[in-house]
């Protein structure tokens, strides 16, 4: 028998602008098969916000955006790495527990300071051996793999792997309610979760501010008199190494939620002040290579031999740790972390290229089934696609002038003269497009999110299977448009290349997504 056709004129003629009725068994049986095992897979994402609207929030960010969740994953790990990098060529006691607490760091809204000598005496007294390693072992907790995450996986990607096998042995059955499409568009979702799982981030805001309570009753602060330390707890804010979550202006509010899709928005502020610390090791251990003690013209001790940093030529009072940790020359400090911006670029390639590749899958699954062309469904793809790159690019966008405008207002202004104060300066018009962009952002992407979830169900219920989709009047045009409505006998097979296709495209770039990310988590002392 041959295919039967109209075209969409007289398909309209014939069976109305309505769509058909559609059948439940077939509603739960793709649903079941093709969108509940994501859904399921969504609760092993990490989370551990105060509230659950943040956690709430956080979801719908990565189900509306996986391009912003892929890119605050790798930029995670490449942060990690740049600052562990930095840190193995320094010779100076405690190095590898301040890059295990700055990493650890990474989902909180890290300070750092130096008021009244306290990172210089942080980082130079021989007082504060104790408080590096244990707070880096309080914040040695891991949210990894666990029985119901490694069932969940299996579960997903067995029944993807099933339920295109069936469709690919019955292309015919159902063609216009699918549901390859709706798994493949979703199929980011995996490597997403395993990316998480793997870097295990410290993400649970209870139990990293429990870490870090009382830390300033642990640490010592070097005082005008050479033998003397106090409590650095004395101090009205006595912390070298703090997390601010109750910051009354942030550079950009999301830093101050913990789930690790908020990384975006903290990742700036993290490398600048993770680069804070690194700087007052670094001028410390150059000096302690130099034989340079910290009490000047006092011998350097060397007992333990050589490399080694005796406790001794470390001591000396308020004024000499500053020194100790102060540039011999004037530097200015600029506002962003070095390769700041060449580790954002890099974080974006990866993500952008699975948003894609899954996206491009599901569009080629239905594009290529009969009758061929952009049509209703592979536009609800596109959609999700493009919106979902737009929200990426306005909360980038919006983290970078959020920083900007934070720096700015920390910089000392003439007090003759404070432009800033006006509501047309340049930094106030900074601060509201940021705003506008992360407001905007957060729309979009609780559109595209219910979007994506609606597209879905619009296959599954048969809304699209009605004269004007399955003509692809939007690819074709409406004179030339048709409507296939007998497949048995249909030469089907560019059909069924095109789903391979899609599975293959899909499937090689989750895997080259994963094998990125186990590369660089192996670099990285979590």
């Amino acid at each position: 028998m041959s295919a039967v056709g109209f075209t969409y004129h007289t398909c309209l003629s014939q069976c109305g602008s309505g769509t058909q009725n559609p059948s439940w068994a077939n509603i739960s049986q793709q649903f079941g098969a093709w969108l509940l095992p994501y859904l399921a897979l969504i609760s092993q994402l990490p989370f551990g916000a105060k509230h659950r609207v943040d956690n709430l929030m956080s979801a719908i960010l990565i189900v509306g955006s996986p391009v912003l969740a892929g890119y605050s994953i790798i930029l995670t790990i490449l942060n990690a790495n740049w600052i562990s990098r930095r840190f193995d060529n320094l010779s100076f006691p405690n190095t590898k527990s301040a890059v295990r607490i700055l990493i650890s760091l990474q989902q909180s809204p890290l300070r750092i300071s130096n008021k009244d000598s306290l990172l210089s005496s942080l980082v130079v007294l021989p007082d504060n051996d104790s408080w590096w390693p244990t707070i880096a072992d309080r914040l040695d907790y891991t949210h990894t793999w666990s029985i119901a995450s490694a069932t969940t996986i299996a579960w997903v990607v067995v029944a993807y792997l099933l339920t295109v096998a069936s469709s690919l042995s019955d292309v015919p059955s159902n063609i216009n309610s699918n549901g390859q499409g709706t798994g493949s568009v979703w199929l980011w979702l995996i490597p997403i979760v395993i990316g998480w799982l793997q870097l295990s981030p410290k993400c649970d805001y209870a139990r990293v501010r429990k870490a870090m309570d009382n830390a300033d009753a642990m640490a010592f602060v070097a005082t005008d008199d050479l033998d003397v330390v106090i409590k650095a707890s004395n101090f009205p804010k006595g912390r070298a190494v703090s997390i601010d979550t109750k910051m009354e202006n942030p550079s950009c509010p999301d830093e101050m939620l913990t789930p690790p899709v908020y990384n975006y928005a903290r990742a700036i502020s993290w490398s600048r002040s993770a680069e804070d610390v690194f700087n007052a090791f670094e001028i410390a251990s150059d000096r302690a290579k130099e034989h340079e003690t910290v009490t000047p013209d006092a011998t350097w001790e060397n007992a333990s031999g050589e490399g080694i940093v005796e406790p001794r030529n470390r001591k000396g009072n308020a004024s000499q740790v500053d020194a100790y940790c102060t540039p011999r020359q004037n530097v200015v400090r600029s506002p962003w972390a070095t390769g700041m911006f060449s580790r954002m670029f890099v974080a974006s390639l990866l993500p952008l290229a699975l948003q894609w590749a899954t996206t491009g899958a599901a569009v080629l699954v239905v594009y290529f089934t009969p009758t061929v062309g952009l049509g209703c469904r592979s536009l609800g793809y596109l959609i999700y696609g493009a919106l979902a790159t737009i929200v990426w690019a306005m909360l980038v966008m919006s983290s970078i002038l959020s920083h900007y405008a934070y720096s700015y207002s920390d910089r000392p202004r003439s007090p003759y003269l404070d432009r800033s104060r006006s509501p047309f300066s340049s930094i106030t018009i900074v601060k509201v497009v940021s705003n506008l962009l992360r407001w905007g952002g957060k729309l979009v992407a609780i559109v595209n999110a219910i979007w994506i979830i609606a597209a879905g169900m619009l296959q599954f219920t048969s809304i699209y299977d009605n004269c004007y989709c399955n003509s692809s009047v939007l690819g074709i045009g409406l004179q030339d448009a048709y409507a296939i409505v007998v497949v048995n006998g249909l030469d089907l097979g560019q059909t069924k290349a095109a789903w391979f296709g899609a599975l293959a495209l899909a499937g090689s770039t989750c895997f080259g997504f994963i094998f990125y990310m186990s590369l660089l988590t192996d670099l990285v002392p979590i």
